[in-house]
């Protein structure tokens, strides 16, 4: 995609004048395949086996002692630390549990005491990117924060998102290391905000993980090593969450204010999903198969594969763009987009 893509078409364009009952016979399909059934199970043994990784990296961690080879130890924790992230989004979605307790008890688990985030908080912003996923001012994900979505927040970019959108193709896997650290900041910011409903329990949790966290690292580690410790374990967790949920919308096409779409259209348009096999679906958690889980945000992971085929030849019935590719020609199609909507910003510094 040379040029980025921006969903503006007149309500009168055809693509957008198809009836809600679309998406009604696509979850008929779906249910009637079962795959929106429970997988206690599966369940259970990924968050089993996630437990123990985390079990296993503390016991080396404290069998290592003062020692460089922790810096090993510290990039196996950045991946399981990615692993209940994903484990939290699952929960989130209430793929575990059915019911809103349970799944809520064990999110406060994963995400505030174990990763140092709130749950409450990011629920709410990625409900709101499920809702309108890649819509310029109601997506989350796609706000000008730092980075620059699409060529009209460049023209507008001010402070860090101008100087950043210059060459942010670049910088952003750089800027990935520091995504465990702002998802922690964005945390406790959070706390003061009515999107977080307990804000003394989310704020005492967030602190216990952190007294744990760098008191162990501390007490056991020398300063240097253990500032050498939380950089290579933030920054190898900021990479690998990023790079899991970057492929899944960056570089797919952009809805303006006005733009009428079903909802249907407004996922699988601006969703790409990721070929790879099983280990791109355990590295990602499921993630690749992106189009499927925003049209069935509860669906458990292990239906996501069947939901795929289903949807794909249903979208080639209607004539609906389904777009798939490989794990990192999906990156050089997010990278692609950065690039292009920094032009104006570049062109402006010439």
């Amino acid at each position: 995609m040379a040029n980025p893509t921006v969903l503006s078409q007149p309500p009168s364009a055809p693509v957008f004048r198809r009836s809600g009952s679309d998406f009604a016979e696509l979850s008929r399909r779906i249910s009637e395949a079962g795959l929106m059934r429970r997988r206690p199970l599966y369940y259970s043994l990924r968050l089993g086996a996630v437990a123990l990784a985390l079990a296993g990296a503390v016991a080396v961690f404290l069998v290592l002692g003062d020692s460089w080879g922790q810096l090993c130890v510290a990039v196996f924790a950045a991946l399981v630390f990615g692993q209940l992230g994903l484990a939290a989004h699952d929960l989130a979605h209430r793929q575990v549990f059915s019911r809103r307790r349970p799944s809520e008890a064990v999110g406060l688990l994963v995400a505030d005491v174990l990763l140092g985030m709130s749950y409450g908080w990011w629920m709410n912003k990625h409900t709101r990117h499920h809702a309108n996923p890649n819509h310029e001012g109601k997506d989350p994900d796609v706000s000008p924060d730092i980075l620059v979505w699409s060529r009209r927040q460049a023209r507008g970019a001010r402070g860090l998102p101008r100087l950043v959108g210059r060459h942010q193709a670049v910088l952003f896997f750089p800027l990935l290391t520091l995504e465990g650290l702002n998802l922690s900041v964005s945390s406790f910011r959070a706390l003061r905000s009515p999107s977080v409903k307990r804000p003394v329990l989310e704020g005492t949790l967030l602190v216990l993980h952190f007294l744990v966290y760098f008191g162990g690292l501390f007490s056991v580690l020398s300063p240097g090593k253990a500032l050498a410790f939380v950089a290579v374990h933030q920054g190898v967790f900021g990479i690998y969450l990023g790079s899991v949920f970057a492929p899944n919308h960056k570089g797919m096409p952009m809805i303006e204010e006005g733009t009428r779409l079903d909802f249907l259209r407004r996922q699988v348009l601006t969703s790409r999903n990721v070929r790879g096999g099983v280990l791109v679906d355990a590295l990602m958690g499921g993630l690749n198969y992106q189009i499927e889980h925003h049209l069935f945000p509860s669906m458990p992971t292990p239906a996501l594969r069947r939901a795929q085929d289903i949807t794909q030849r249903y979208c080639a019935e209607l004539g609906v763009p389904y777009h798939q590719t490989g794990l990192l020609a999906s990156h050089r199609e997010a990278l692609r987009h950065l690039r292009s909507v920094g032009e104006p910003l570049r062109a402006a510094a010439r």
